[in-house]
């Protein structure tokens, strides 16, 4: 049995992608005594946090909160927009891509897969033309969706969206395009929008920077009167009275209301340091971690540089080195956390993740943990990773921002 009394000294380094650390301004703002779910002053939370989440999508249009898992948001997606039997395209870039499509299997759907064999294809974001040259090629318009992973987290590639929508609209197909952005949102650019997305998917344990237990559905129009006629079973994940009661900043049913509370204080913090500005450092860091990895002679699991991603880098290990074990020397020797090698590359790499309440020191301090695992574990370090980082941030300075008192 674990033991559950485990607390050494220091701070344990949670450097997965996600649950990422949760700030101390968050943790008290989430400890604030509960209140009513029904009085005037939870109505006003409700309506601060549905006003500043819409921001945060890049929306004009209804944000659902679910008091659940990201899982449970993709089922939210699923359920309110299509009906039994239905076909849709997805596109496998990774592992959550994958469990995406048992789920549409496991509800009655008939999900096609589209990618590359072998483990190639989780390496890779999606391939935009691929999706136009398939939908060009269904005429009777049977496919209802695409459904895509925006930031796939077990492989450290950022797809590009915009050409998604893009190849839907040049196919002239009219299918709804279903986006998870779960570990995307608030660490990297994302544009519900502008970008043309029916349904986003999200959580709040990822850039949000909040524990798990609250997921988003944000919807357009089009994916509003989808589910007027859609025909898959759902009671709770239900849209229609959730939208009607959010008018006024209540739920149907019982909210996470602490939880509410991190939100709004997460959102000040992002809106304090600005969305872009949160995004500008998380570039700035994952590069300065790629940097590392290059110098150590390893290779970075995203193939394809352009599509390299802000919130983790995936580390491929030489053959013959099990991930696994350098992930447990690491955590032994220095208490710190990496995220393992999901599905098809489990114990061939590990995940380091760069986001939510991450700075310069937080990263180097990572680095420095994963430099000195990597020879513990017997693995061929060419150059220090650390001092390529150090060089890259002390390079690309950015000035500490300090707001001034009231």
């Amino acid at each position: 049995m674990p033991n559950l009394n485990f607390h050494p000294s220091g701070r344990h380094f949670l450097q997965i992608p996600g649950p990422s650390p949760v700030p101390d301004r968050i943790l008290r703002a989430i400890s604030y005594p509960t209140i009513d779910h029904r009085g005037p002053e939870f109505g006003a939370l409700g309506r601060q946090v549905l006003a500043g989440i819409r921001k945060i999508f890049k929306t004009d249009q209804p944000v659902i909160i679910y008091p659940a898992s990201g899982t449970g948001a993709w089922e939210a997606a699923l359920s309110n927009t299509l009906s039994p039997g239905d076909n849709v395209l997805m596109f496998e870039t990774g592992h959550f891509a994958t469990l995406w499509k048992k789920m549409a299997e496991s509800l009655g759907i008939k999900p096609e897969f589209l990618g590359q064999p072998g483990i190639e294809g989780w390496r890779r974001g999606v391939q935009a033309d691929r999706i136009e040259a398939r939908l060009r090629a269904d005429p009777q318009h049977l496919i209802k969706a695409v459904c895509v992973v925006h930031n796939e987290t077990s492989t450290g590639v950022t797809s590009n969206i915009a050409a998604v929508r893009k190849a839907i609209d040049a196919a002239g197909h009219p299918a709804l395009l279903l986006v998870d952005t779960i570990s995307g949102l608030a660490s990297a650019d994302y544009q519900h929008d502008a970008w043309g997305v029916d349904v986003t998917v999200s959580g709040s344990q990822k850039g949000l920077m909040l524990p798990p237990g609250l997921s988003f559905n944000a919807i357009s129009a089009k994916a509003i009167n989808a589910s007027k006629s859609a025909k898959l079973p759902r009671s709770f994940w239900d849209w229609t009275e959730i939208i009607e009661m959010n008018k006024t900043g209540y739920w149907p049913y019982t909210p996470s209301t602490n939880l509410l509370y991190g939100l709004a204080e997460a959102l000040d913090m992002i809106f304090e340091e600005g969305l872009e500005n949160v995004f500008s450092r998380h570039q700035r860091l994952a590069e300065a971690c790629r940097r590392a990895v290059r110098a150590w002679g390893l290779e970075i699991q995203c193939a394809d540089p352009a599509v390299y991603s802000p919130v983790l880098t995936g580390v491929m290990m030489p053959d013959g080195i099990d991930a696994d074990a350098v992930r447990r020397t690491i955590y032994e020797r220095f208490d710190m956390s990496l995220g393992a090698g999901l599905g098809k590359m489990k114990g061939r790499m590990f995940r380091i993740g760069h986001l939510g309440d991450c700075n310069d020191l937080t990263l180097m301090a990572t680095l420095a943990g994963c430099e000195m695992g990597l020879k513990l574990s017997g693995v061929p370090v060419k150059a220090s990773g650390v001092s390529a980082a150090m060089d890259y941030l002390a390079s690309h300075t950015v000035p500490l921002v300090v707001k001034a008192a009231a």
